[in-house]
């Protein structure tokens, strides 16, 4: 691929890399490593691979780690490259910097410091299954990965319930059926949800459906890959609550509060979390 050797302004440039296929990388990402002063990288072996598959030579210059472990010390020689006139190229491991990568603290204390910094965009697993997920794009919440204990996935998810628009999750291949699990209970599993996996590369696959069918489908079921999901956002119902409480009371008289919720939540197509919650409250009461 061509690229050109450029008179870079000294300043910080974030470089997206790609999420899959290497040829999905951008011309002026390439024309920005080629031309730096300095490179960093979250990965150090995949940016020179990825370097070496479009033939842009490193001319002596190491890559600096960049990463959620390489403490200060690393930004601190950034930082002192830009404060020399130098220009800087840091790019992730896969797609833009910052979005669920490192990156942040770096670009923040490099504005500043009143140093420029710009970015050669492109590849973004989040905008790529955006496109693919057959959801609602007017509006979306990146959320970034849940958490990996379920009791604060579900308490992160609750507080999500109402965000206005699609909802973007990424998520490791080991938890996915667990996770599609707890999405389904809290919000609902009648949702429209996706999930995309291994976007841009060989086995890429796009799965749609509720939130309930794809929480059955997956569970139990081993998945490799990267992950990410996506639930359509909450739709107004014109429910009562009196006659939920009513219809909850009713259901309390012959059944445990267990099943008096599940009952409840399918016949008013709610959560089932929070069903079980007012359950419990009348129970109390």
């Amino acid at each position: 691929m061509n690229f050109q050797k450029i008179r870079l302004a000294a300043g910080l440039y974030f470089v997206a890399t790609p999420i899959g296929t290497a040829r999905d990388i951008t011309l002026r990402a390439l024309d920005v490593l080629a031309s730096a002063d300095m490179i960093a990288a979250e990965d150090t072996r995949s940016l020179r691979r990825l370097m070496e598959i479009h033939g842009v030579p490193l001319e002596g210059r190491r890559i600096l780690a960049y990463h959620d472990h390489s403490g200060a010390g690393a930004r601190g020689r950034i930082l002192e490259a830009l404060e020399h006139g130098q220009s800087v190229a840091y790019a992730s491991e896969a797609g833009m910097p910052l979005i669920a990568d490192p990156g942040y603290d770096l670009g923040r204390q490099a504005a500043e410091a009143g140093y420029n910094v710009t970015c050669a965009p492109g590849p973004s697993a989040v905008l790529t299954a955006l496109t693919l997920a057959g959801l609602p794009t007017d509006a979306f919440f990146f959320a970034g990965f849940l958490p990996n204990a379920s009791g604060a996935r579900r308490s992160r998810i609750e507080a999500l319930r109402n965000i206005p628009g699609t909802l973007v999750f990424y998520e490791s291949p080991k938890r996915v059926a667990a996770c599609l699990a707890d999405l389904a209970d809290s919000l609902g599993g009648d949702r429209q949800a996706a999930l995309c996996r291994e976007l841009t590369k060989k086995f890429e696959e796009t799965r749609r459906g509720t939130l309930a069918d794809l929480a059955d489908e997956y569970q139990g079921v081993s998945v490799k890959g990267e992950v990410v999901l996506l639930v359509d956002r909450a739709h107004s119902q014109s429910i009562k609550e009196s006659d939920v409480e009513e219809a909850l009371l009713q259901a309390l008289e012959t059944h445990s509060v267990r099943d008096a919720a599940d009952l409840v939540s399918k016949m008013f197509s709610l959560p089932r979390r929070l069903i079980y919650q007012k359950a419990l409250n009348l129970g109390k009461g």
